[in-house]
């Protein structure tokens, strides 16, 4: 009587056993993939519980896809051979960038306008030639190839142009596209908590597992501080997007006259911005929406910037200095909620 009482106990405490291994096998640990990518680096945060876990290759091959699509750096790429004349049929990154572009193009007035590729590269900023002297008369020259009316994504894929001069450029918007597609990838793969940054535009998913809490990012300090980065707020996102863009980094200053050009372009204008606006950071279900908003606000007057966002329902953050030079804060509501105390 003794021992058939032993055995089923002995049974279950094996069983047990194998449970709690098994749990124990199957914890997700937190992985990391860094590396270089669209003139930038990148970083990717994602918990797994495979030993040999390797994103890698697959996210090479999706930047490498991106790049040979939307690079205006690369002379091979579709963007490239459609600037240079060439009736090309775009594949459906091309495509979906497009239509988001129209979107964005019509809610922000026309302040978001990848035409602005020729001034882009007028001013410096590009991938061609720069133009030295820049004046009004230059300025007015360009800007008969500016505006989005002039080119049309036709039924069979092949973009029209009424200018063969007009330069498409998609950079305020491509890299938030790629991060979004990396996050396509990962969903596909069944990644559940993972954070990915390409240079400083980020997607979070779920939570940072092992602290039990939203992914926390940082926003930096809009000052020129050479290669040191002071943070003015850190923000919990979770399921979000969040994209950065500021002037306070990237301009150049002319060799001749010794002055400044920032690198965000006023379509209606055809000159570089000046603006007190010195940094947006926005939030939004992806991070193309969230990178080409960000980008426009930066071309666009502040109190315009902040009835656009209420009438999108975006998330901003936005630093700005006031007629005394001193630095001032607009966020939205949700926003702040999101900012660690």
């Amino acid at each position: 009587m003794v021992m058939r009482k032993i055995i089923p106990l002995l049974i279950t405490f094996k069983l047990l056993c194998i449970l709690c291994v098994s749990c124990t096998s199957s914890k997700k640990e937190l992985k990391t993939a860094r590396g270089n990518a669209l003139g930038t680096t990148y970083s990717i945060l994602y918990f797994d519980t495979s030993e040999a876990s390797k994103i890698t290759p697959s996210l090479d091959s999706i930047f490498k896809a991106v790049n040979r699509s939307l690079s205006t750096y690369i002379p091979t790429s579709d963007i490239s051979k459609i600037n240079k004349g060439a009736s090309i049929k775009v594949d459906e990154m091309f495509t979906e960038v497009f239509e988001l572009s129209s979107k964005i193009n019509k809610a922000s007035n026309g302040y978001f306008d990848p035409t602005v590729g020729t001034l882009v590269n007028a001013w410096g900023f590009g991938p061609t030639k720069t133009i030295s002297n820049m004046n009004q008369h230059k300025v007015d020259s360009l800007m008969q190839y500016v505006g989005w009316q002039k080119v049309v994504l036709n039924k069979d894929g092949i973009v029209e142009k009424d200018n063969k001069h007009i330069f498409l450029d998609f950079n305020a918007i491509a890299k938030g596209y790629c991060i979004d597609r990396i996050a396509r990838f990962m969903d596909r793969k069944g990644y559940q908590d993972y954070l990915i940054e390409v240079g400083g535009e980020l997607v979070a998913k779920g939570i940072h597992q092992e602290k039990q809490k939203d992914w926390v990012v940082g926003i930096d300090y809009p000052g020129e501080s050479g290669n040191s980065r002071a943070l003015i707020a850190l923000v919990n996102l979770k399921d979000q997007a969040m994209a950065t863009s500021g002037n306070y980094r990237k301009f150049k200053i002319d060799s001749t006259t010794g002055k400044k050009y920032v690198h965000t372009i006023d379509p209606h204008t055809g000159y570089t911005r000046t603006s007190n606006v010195l940094s947006v950071s926005i939030i939004a279900e992806n991070c193309a929406i969230a990178d080409a908003w960000a980008t426009t606000f930066m071309a666009m007057p502040l109190e315009t910037s902040k009835q656009i966002i209420r009438k999108e329902n975006l998330e901003a953050f936005i630093i700005y200095s006031d007629e005394k030079g001193e630095i001032e804060i607009y966020k939205t509501e949700i926003f702040e909620k999101q900012l660690v105390e």
